[in-house]
């Protein structure tokens, strides 16, 4: 089973990726949060496979919260949602310890694939090595 932490400001948003990813046999929702405080206890409390997060909110320091994330719990892979497609953006989530990036318009296959892909890979301390999603 496939534990996924879902991080996003917008109550609606979690909802819906939660009733999404309930229906896969694979994955599991252990939590959700809009808050990055409580994203980095829960991160640190459930031990999830994949926590996925939109860094859309202005109030957050976009890189600030995946490096953390990335500390708090190095073996979980970061997938971040964004409405926003800046370059610059994508290459400071990869810096911080983003293994995927995807705009939210891109749809539930995409991030599902991008879940399975990443949760099946070595898991591993530090682990950096799966950035094909970065690049596209």
């Amino acid at each position: 089973m496939i534990r996924v932490l879902v991080v996003d400001a917008q109550a609606e948003v979690r909802r819906g990726l939660r009733m999404r990813l309930a229906i896969e046999p694979d994955i599991a929702v252990v939590g959700e949060t809009g808050e990055p405080e409580e994203a980095l206890a829960l991160t640190r409390s459930l031990n999830p496979d994949v926590v996925v997060i939109d860094v859309g909110r202005k109030d957050w320091d976009r890189s600030d919260i995946i490096q953390h994330l990335h500390q708090v719990a190095p073996a979980a892979a970061l997938v971040v949602l964004t409405l926003c497609s800046d370059e610059r953006i994508r290459a400071r989530a990869q810096e911080s310890g983003a293994q995927a990036f995807m705009e939210k318009y891109a749809g539930a296959a995409d991030l599902l694939q991008d879940i399975r892909r990443l949760a099946s890979r070595p898991r591993h301390q530090g682990d950096r090595t799966v950035t094909s999603s970065l690049a596209t």
